[in-house]
């Protein structure tokens, strides 16, 4: 496969982009002195150490020189798979209501200047920075990264205490808007980090950036991550409805219970608001959509063959029927370069 610094291949003398995957997360410990660090529990350690193996890595990375291999890493499937970027996200801080860092809430963070350094020094990544917009200095740090190259605005309200519709937060919103930066907003349970307010997994808690025009990606499509989560997946397609800048990705989609609405996601018309997403490094499993009928055996196999984890979500959510579209569409609302390197 071409290189992920290719943005663009060329059918029948027609440059076409290359698809764009929009949720991966950066994990790191601090051990390169990179201002990253992780806070895992012990009920939680055996999923890091899984999903630590299931990319390629060792356990023992948790405690080791986790900072660089993880990004080697990420850097080698990118550029072993089809994507021509990858989006990747940094990790703010828990926050309280007042805008003051929790210290000993939260069980990981990457910092914003980390993921811009690296999408500097590599082309395959493209920077989404994570701003709790309580904090005093909000604004400052917004404009800060939008002066850096930012494509993207991440974070997950049930778990770092954001009510994105409390109207304290009308012009940080307001600026992201003016400045054409998308937010990407976890929806849906949460299982794998600890969750502060559980009732801000509603797509509904959106409603404000969305009116101060904010283009909004509902991470998960509002779907349960357990069996006893509230489902908001209605919630989120009504809510295309009312709002024509609300996109949601299919980031962990092959997981046994987001799943389930793969056919409503891959269908018109909410198929025109669908990004793709991996979730990296949530295990790809082809397993679950094969059983639920969304693959057939042929493509299961040839997935499940398929040692780069990210291709393999990638060819499994083409076979699961996404369109074509689903893949670069992400262009369109990501904050480009206009010029340089930016994604052909």
């Amino acid at each position: 496969m071409s290189s992920g610094s290719e943005y663009a291949t060329s059918v029948g003398g027609v440059s076409e982009p290359k698809p764009i995957d929009m949720h991966v997360h950066i994990v790191g410990n601090g051990s390169g002195n990179t201002g990253c660090w992780l806070r895992i529990s012990p009920c939680r350690r055996p999923m890091a150490g899984l999903m630590l193996r299931h990319v390629g890595l060792p356990s023992a990375a948790l405690k080791g020189d986790l900072d660089r291999l993880y990004v080697e890493k990420l850097l080698e499937l990118v550029r072993g798979s089809s994507l021509g970027a990858v989006v990747i996200l940094a990790q703010e801080q828990v926050h309280d209501d007042r805008g003051t860092a929790l210290p000993n809430v939260g069980s990981f963070y990457v910092p914003n200047e980390y993921v811009l350094t690296l999408a500097r020094r590599h082309p395959e990544f493209l920077p989404a920075v994570s701003i709790h917009p309580a904090r005093p200095d909000a604004l400052e740090e917004l404009e800060r990264c939008l002066a850096e190259g930012a494509v993207m605005m991440k974070c997950l309200p049930n778990c770092q205490n954001i009510n994105c519709s409390d109207r304290r937060y009308t012009r940080f919103w307001e600026r992201m808007a003016e400045a054409q930066l998308p937010l990407l907003a976890h929806t849906g349970g949460e299982h794998t980090l600890p969750v502060v307010r559980a009732e801000y997994s509603d797509p509904r808690t959106l409603t404000l950036p969305l009116e101060c025009g904010v283009k909004v990606i509902a991470a998960h499509c509002g779907t349960k991550s357990g069996l006893t989560d509230p489902e908001y997946f209605g919630v989120f397609v009504e809510m295309t409805k009312r709002f024509p800048q609300l996109y949601g990705d299919n980031s962990a989609f092959t997981v046994p219970i987001r799943g389930r609405h793969v056919r409503e996601c891959a269908s018109d018309p909410l198929a025109q608001r669908i990004v793709h997403g991996s979730d990296f490094p949530v295990p790809v499993y082809g397993y679950f959509p094969w059983v639920r009928g969304f693959v057939d055996w042929k493509d299961f196999r040839r997935c499940e063959r398929q040692p780069n984890v990210l291709e393999r979500d990638y060819q499994l959510k083409r076979a699961m029927g996404f369109p074509p579209e689903t893949f670069t569409r992400i262009r369109r609302l990501l904050r480009l370069p206009t010029s340089g390197r930016a994604p052909a």
